[in-house]
């Protein structure tokens, strides 16, 4: 026995060499879990009251968490791993027209969205996504919207899940050479423990954390990464003489064989443009960031989240794309494919910062990756416990039993996740882009006409959320591969389906009974629901 003790040691040790740098690198890393680990303990106790405090916290969020929150769970891996590599791939224009579309939707959905639906939530008592609009249009015994937004809700979040847990594979397996699978699973262990733990309060405290983490790691790898390249005229010439990557209507097109080696660039048309500002689209249908705007205490402070929201996506998101640049300019970065480059904030860290920084500049990956999937399980757990479970199959279960359902799924769903996730050659930006649109097709166009058009009906909305989700998948698998007007993202034109799908249906079914009108109204009002 010790001799298999000892050579399985001996194994360990040639694997994941422990030298003072990866040390530090895993004593900054554990520090910043502990702290993650803690603030699920502290909250603990308010969040198991009930199953409202569990999943919305009590609705006692305030405007720098609402806002800090929201986009942390957003902003995923794909901030940086998925748009540093971007951006090194090819050049300014995919990235960069991207980042414009997802700052224009997150300053949209704040100002559009957010105040309405905070009423709206209040006014028929809903603290999940399908619960809101279940009771928006007064679901009899079928449950029919709740079903259909609780099945998406579990298929596209398990998708994102996923990215975020090959984020973290990938974290280790770059730093320490461990295996990427065994990585993956670990974090999904510790995910899994701190959501657990503190439900919707601390995945909202924590998430605070982490995007303070994140912001601060991009700005400084930035900085540190042009100092490294000799300056920022250094950068921007040499990224001048890549043909098309300085560009916001050309792409640079890599070389697969040889490092920092370019053909002609290729023009980034208006299709090409269109479909980057559609990701915008797509924050109308988020539930993580709704469940936001549902737990703000109150109305007034949404401003003033919407100001701080959209200042921490500018500075993330272009820090996140000209480390991606910066790296085309310093020597040593041998990425052939597109899955490598997404390593390259890895790699700076690890380059330019002090070990026991460098561990904490890598911690925001992991702060990244964290903050977005503790939110994609307990959104999906809460789909299942409260809105399935207890919304559909059993009406009268405890909030005992509501809490064990949830803990059994976010279990499933983190094993379906690592499933999808186990291929380490998928990319974290791809897998995004279509969950991103999964979720925004199917419940953005619903989400804005329920709160500002009062003639939206019930088949209307179910037929809507359909189309919807069902165009992502048509249009992703069958029309996009013929290429031409079909190659745009699949968000765009499923989005307008499902608008159009709404409206026809609407118009040509009953008009809404009076009470739900007359709801309507007074949500417009706001009286007594700020």
């Amino acid at each position: 026995m010790r001799h298999i003790i000892n050579l399985h040691v001996s194994l360990v040790k040639e694997e994941f060499p422990m030298d003072g740098a990866n040390l530090q690198h895993l004593l900054a890393m554990a520090l910043y879990m502990l702290a993650v680990i803690v603030i699920g303990i502290v909250f603990a106790r308010r969040a198991n009251k009930d199953a409202e405090a569990y999943f919305l916290g009590g609705r006692s969020l305030g405007p720098w968490v609402t806002a800090f929150s929201a986009e942390a769970s957003d902003m995923s891996g794909y901030l940086l791993m998925g748009l540093p590599g971007l951006a090194y791939w090819t050049g300014l224009a995919d990235a960069g027209w991207t980042c414009i579309g997802l700052a224009l939707g997150t300053y949209l959905n704040f100002l559009i969205t957010s105040r309405r639906l905070r009423r709206y939530s209040i006014a028929v008592d809903a603290f999940t996504v399908p619960d809101f609009f279940s009771k928006r249009y007064h679901e009899g015994k079928h449950k029919t919207l709740m079903v259909l937004s609780s099945l998406i809700i579990i298929i596209f979040f398990s998708v994102y899940a996923a990215q975020c847990l090959s984020t973290c594979g990938k974290l280790f397996a770059n730093l320490f050479g461990l295996s990427y699978q065994s990585m993956m699973i670990v974090a999904a262990a510790f995910v899994l423990l701190y959501t657990f733990l503190g439900g919707f309060l601390a995945e909202s405290a924590s998430d605070f954390m982490q995007a303070v983490v994140m912001v601060t790691v991009l700005v400084l790898i930035l900085i540190l990464s042009v100092v490294s390249a000799g300056g920022l005229n250094t950068v921007i010439e040499n990224a001048k003489s890549i043909d098309g990557f300085f560009s916001m209507v050309r792409t640079a097109t890599p070389s697969t064989t040889e490092v920092n080696v370019f053909g002609a660039s290729q023009p980034y048309g208006a299709l090409s443009i269109a479909s980057c500002l559609a990701w915008g689209l797509g924050y109308f249908g988020m539930p993580q960031v709704l469940l936001r705007f549902m737990g703000i205490r109150s109305e007034h402070e949404l401003g003033r989240s919407r100001r701080v929201a959209i200042i921490w996506v500018v500075i993330s998101m272009a820090a996140a794309v000209f480390i991606g640049v910066v790296g085309r300019s310093v020597a040593g970065l041998d990425y052939l494919s597109n899955n490598d480059a997404e390593n390259i904030f890895i790699d700076a860290a690890t380059s330019y910062l002090p070990p026991i920084l460098a561990g904490f500049a890598c911690a925001g990956v992991l702060a990244a990756a964290i903050s977005s999937s503790d939110s994609y399980l307990l959104i999906s757990a809460s789909a299942v416990s409260q809105n399935l479970y207890r919304g559909v199959f059993k009406k009268n279960a405890t909030e005992k039993q509501v809490m064990w359902c949830s803990r059994i799924t976010l279990v499933l769903i983190t094993i379906v996740a690592m499933a999808i996730a186990w291929n380490s050659n998928s990319t974290i930006f791809g897998i995004t882009s279509f969950a991103w649109a999964g979720f925004g097709a199917a419940f953005g166009p619903l989400m804005l006409l329920c709160l500002f058009w009062k003639r939206t009906t019930y088949q209307g909305a179910v037929a809507g959320m359909i189309a919807g989700g069902v165009m992502v998948f048509f249009w992703k698998l069958v029309l996009k591969p013929l290429g031409g007007l079909f190659g745009i993202y699949e968000l765009l034109p499923a989005f307008v389906f499902s608008v159009i799908v709404i409206v026809v249906v609407s118009l040509f079914t009953a008009e809404p009974d009076t009470q739900i009108e007359a709801e309507f109204d007074k949500v417009r009002s706001g009286k007594g629901l700020q």
